[in-house]
């Protein structure tokens, strides 16, 4: 069996990115021999529709089970028609939640667990407004 852990970076001894569209990095583990194949994340700097690529991506890499931080609900849905369970964890290298789901002390993640668009920048402008024209009213 094969399944997919979100990495900061490449390997084993990679710590997980709690970010599933936003990942740097997809860790491909075979279960059976401890392979790992890291594969970089091209859309994570996507301006819309991150999640719902790097859901196509992982379903194209042909894995079962998918272990993230947080998954939005496209998603999870293009993830689910795929056949792939999701798991929560946040924290740990690869390897340590490798293990963890391996002993059966993963929560599965049945409903998204942030809402839709999370992953995207959350502006703080403040612009007031204020800007005068010429000939407006009152003038």
């Amino acid at each position: 069996m094969k399944i997919c852990v979100t990495a900061g970076a490449s390997g084993l001894d990679a710590p997980v990115d709690p970010r599933f569209g936003r990942c740097p990095f997809f860790v491909v583990v075979d279960l059976d021999s401890m392979n790992e194949n890291s594969v970089p994340n091209s859309d994570a700097g996507a301006s819309s529709g991150a999640g719902i690529q790097a859901a196509q991506v992982v379903a194209k890499l042909g894995v079962s089970v998918l272990i993230t931080g947080n998954v939005g609900p496209n998603a999870l849905q293009t993830l689910s028609a795929a056949k792939i369970e999701v798991y929560k964890q946040q924290g740990g290298s690869v390897r340590d939640v490798v293990d963890k789901f391996k002993k059966g002390e993963l929560m599965k993640i049945t409903s998204p667990s942030v809402p839709l668009h999370a992953g995207m920048g959350q502006g703080a402008g403040s612009g007031s407004g204020v800007g005068g024209t010429k000939g407006g009213r009152g003038q």
